[in-house]
């Protein structure tokens, strides 16, 4: 019999407050009221049947600021029937992953009545993100107290707090004593070890476990290219032909590295349970707008949009747009080499070691203006792809990425490519591969973690003086950490964290025969990028909500695009050097030639090489195919049952008919 929260007491007069939710200063109270009672209702009455109570009482409220701050949490029973609906996998006492059924409850390894660790504190708030985020309208027209806040039902009633301004913000707390466990063993202790990502993957969740894994993994597999490359870079550094070796293992490294990632990957998401998930119907993301109507696949009402005018915004704004920036992506790069050539020119009139010194400045400028246009054109696409109005947060997200991946590949490596196949100037690519290299680490080491951490040291300070100056006898410890917690800066997910990896990635493979050393920079900029993201997650930002991932997305196809320029690349960078181009005084003909066949050789031993490789070990494979079968088997008898039913009522409403004719 499939158990319902209607028909078990739910009721508790205190709770671990999991979620916290602030309200806008100005909000009525007939609006906190119509809030509260929706989200403590049954779920027959269209409740999400949550635990809620305001952060301070009315004594409090007189004497302390914060008043519209709320505390959410759940009973037991109401996050695993939340974990049921949907669709959690866990382990099973027989070692294998199935979703979790509340029916089901005691054939689950480590499930217990006394055990509350069963779901992990990321999974309680991922729940109740979902039923909050599951609060819809029925037969309200507006929001009380805001007529004009229009509702509609089957609206989403937080999404349009949201966007109305009553609701400003809904973050997971930070669970004090499990965060101090989880530093210790990640990052306070410096030491050459691997990251607890099981740990991890508890306290936040399996998309930012997977960075951290991705991040480990890469700069593991780093080392050796680290390795080989140094002598390289000591011993050989104008023997172009000899570094045919290294471009070589350089290409056949960068697919295999990430053939294995996916196998690795595949491992751990089907040990978190993710792997075997089953997606759910995405739902219209917050942003959407559009004319009332009706969802013909779910039946809802809801905002539909013409394609047609999607379009229209795409290649009549959003594309020129984006070409307008390469555009002027290209002519800053043609201001920085005018500068490079007034160094050159400077230092050779001179000769003196204060111009040796001036000839790196303007790598380091030129590296700096990439970063700011990177950031401002980031915010732009932005802002243009919220105002395409894509109807689900996936299609948002891909157009987004695409955006951003265009620009920033052209505006980090044009100079490059220019240098390399317009200028073919050897030298001048080492000197800029290496300053663009080495300056946008520096710069990113800086922005993303060591100011905002300064930032939120100094916030600290001011929350503890104004906690210890308060007479009032309150839950002080509670009180510091929510109000230290929401003034944090918003972990906006790990788009950036891939995108500098994936640019670092660029610098290491497309031009490795030049500069053999970057991978060696690489390597040292990870082993403190591990820390410094660490310790923002811990530190210096809210608490994201978990998201269920199987694996890193559209990144993965972007990383595999990026290797396959990389060949093209470095086929073209040795057959320009000249003891390659010594072997054919004739022709220049055959050298081409040559130098094209042996591309598409090496493109084709790295798509044999993709394909040899499985992405998923033969032990999870027919683990899927064992689940599937049984999925398949249950449907069958399911079906059976319902059919024997049927002939039992045919067959019973048959006998009756007899009889009543008899």
């Amino acid at each position: 019999m499939k158990v319902t929260l209607s028909a078990l007491d739910t009721c508790e007069s205190s709770f671990t407050p999991l979620v916290v939710l602030e309200l806008a200063q100005d909000v009525k109270e007939e609006t906190k009221e119509w809030l509260k009672n929706r989200i403590i209702s049954k779920k027959e009455d269209g409740g999400a049947q949550l635990l809620f109570r305001p952060l301070l009482n009315k004594y409090e409220k007189e004497t302390l600021e914060n008043q519209n701050l709320y505390l959410v949490g759940a009973s037991k029973i109401t996050l695993l029937l939340g974990a049921e609906a949907m669709g959690l996998v866990k382990e099973c006492n027989d070692n294998t992953m199935r979703a979790f059924t509340y029916g089901t409850r005691y054939n689950f390894k480590d499930f217990d009545d006394d055990n509350d660790d069963f779901l992990t504190m990321a999974e309680c708030q991922f729940i109740i993100k979902h039923e909050l985020e599951n609060l819809r309208a029925r037969d309200e027209k507006m929001i009380p107290g805001y007529p004009q806040a229009k509702l509609y039902p089957g609206k989403s009633l937080l999404r349009r707090l949201l966007t109305s301004g009553l609701v400003i913000q809904v973050f997971p707390l930070h669970d004090n004593e499990a965060l101090k466990k989880l530093e210790d063993t990640w990052y306070t202790r410096f030491a050459l070890k691997c990251q607890p990502i099981d740990h991890i993957r508890g306290y936040f969740g399996e998309t930012i476990a997977l960075y951290f894994g991705f991040l480990e993994y890469f700069t593991v597999a780093l080392i050796p290219m680290a390795v080989i490359g140094l002598p390289y870079y000591l011993f050989v550094w104008e023997d172009y032909d000899k570094y045919v070796i290294f471009a070589s293992f350089n290409l056949i490294w960068s697919t295999v590295i990430l053939e294995v990632w996916k196998r690795g990957c595949a491992n751990m998401t089907y040990r978190w349970g993710t792997l075997v998930m089953k997606r759910q119907f995405e739902e219209p993301r917050p942003g959407f707008h559009g004319v009332l109507g009706i969802n013909p696949v779910t039946g809802r009402k809801e905002p539909l949009y013409p394609s047609y005018k999607r379009q229209l915004r795409i290649y009549l704004v959003s594309l020129p747009f984006v070409c307008l920036c390469l555009y002027f992506s290209l002519y800053v790069m043609m201001i920085y080499f005018d500068m490079e050539a007034w160094a050159l020119s400077l230092h050779d009139n001179s000769g003196s070691e204060w111009t040796s010194v001036l000839l790196y400045v303007p790598s380091i400028i030129y590296a700096i203006v990439i970063e700011i246009m990177n950031r401002l054109y980031r915010y732009a696409a932005e802002f243009l792809t919220s105002w395409e109005n894509h109807r689900l947060e996936s299609a948002y997200q891909n157009h987004l990425i695409l955006k951003v991946l265009v620009f920033n590949f052209l505006n980090c490596f044009a100079s490059l490519f220019y240098i390399a196949f317009v200028l073919r100037d050897m030298k001048l690519l080492r000197q800029s591969l290496a300053t663009l290299l080495i300056t946008s680490q520096i710069l990113n080491q800086i922005m993303e973690s060591l100011l905002p951490y300064w930032l939120q040291r100094k916030h600290h300070v001011q929350v503890k003086r104004k906690v210890q100056a308060l007479k009032a006898d309150i839950d002080a410890t509670l009180y510091e950490q929510v109000v230290l917690e929401k003034e944090m800066g918003t972990y906006l997910g790990t788009f950036d964290d891939y995108l500098e990896l994936f640019l670092q990635f660029g610098y290491v493979s497309l031009f490795s025969c030049v500069y053999p050393l970057a991978a060696a920079f690489a390597v040292l900029n990870n082993f403190t990028e591990v820390n410094s993201d660490a310790l923002k997650m811990c530190r210096v930002l809210k608490r994201p909500f978990s998201e269920p991932s199987a694996n890193i997305g559209v990144w993965q196809l972007a990383f595999e695009t990026m290797s396959v320029i990389s060949v093209v690349t470095n086929c073209a960078l040795i057959g320009m050097s000249p003891q390659v181009n010594a072997l054919f005084p004739e022709s220049k003909l055959d050298l081409v030639l040559i130098v094209v066949a042996v591309e598409h050789a090496l493109l084709a031993l790295k798509f044999i090489l993709a394909f040899a490789i499985p992405d998923k070990p033969r032990h999870i494979q027919m683990k899927l195919a064992r689940l599937e079968f049984e999925s398949l088997e249950a449907l069958k008898q399911q079906q059976m049952k319902l059919m024997a039913e049927n002939l039992k009522e045919e067959s019973r409403e048959g006998r009756k008919e007899e009889e009543e004719e008899a």
